[in-house]
């Protein structure tokens, strides 16, 4: 019975060993998408973003303070740090004479998805997401015309921004 016993142990033992003790990455897994920590370029948040598969990522901090994330061209999207307005947003998409207003595909009280066209129609988006004490504005890049679905997963990403952990003291 002892020899049962032992033989059954080493291995539970061994198991809770290799298991325990490591810190787990808490980085949402997503195929296709990585996590892009932005505090090197003074914005204290990771966003997941598509892998290099879908294109070169370019990280741009602009003068104005917004950054702007770029992977290929179905995926640009800018990011400030900003309490935002969605009622203003709202009116300044229905007071745009150039690309005209066509419906909201998303209408939430901090984001919005819509579609507009000039001449085909193009979707974009807007968010305020609360990162622990701060909010921030995120939306598509203007100048390129994205699909709805690009738009989505701009979006989606937007909505997953989370504070980066503050790195462990040594």
């Amino acid at each position: 019975m002892k020899k049962i016993f032992l033989l059954l142990s080493v291995p539970a033992l061994v198991l809770l060993y290799s298991c325990g003790g490591e810190k787990t990455d808490n980085t949402p897994k997503v195929a296709g998408m990585m996590d892009l920590d932005l505090s090197p370029h003074g914005v204290p948040v990771s966003i997941m973003v598509p892998d290099s598969s879908k294109g070169k990522l370019e990280v741009v901090v602009q003068s104005w303070g917004a950054t702007e994330i770029k992977v290929g061209n179905g995926f640009q999207l800018s990011i400030a740090d900003d309490e935002g307005d969605i009622t203003l947003a709202k009116s300044d998409i229905a007071g745009n004479d150039v690309n005209k207003f066509k419906r909201y595909v998303l209408d939430e009280p901090t984001a919005i998805i819509w579609e507009s066209q000039i001449t085909e129609p193009e979707f974009h988006f807007y968010a305020i997401v609360k990162v622990g004490e701060k909010s921030y504005v995120l939306k598509d890049i203007e100048g390129d015309m994205f699909s709805e679905e690009q738009v989505k997963k701009m979006m989606d990403s937007a909505k997953g921004i989370r504070a980066k952990e503050a790195a462990p003291k040594s």
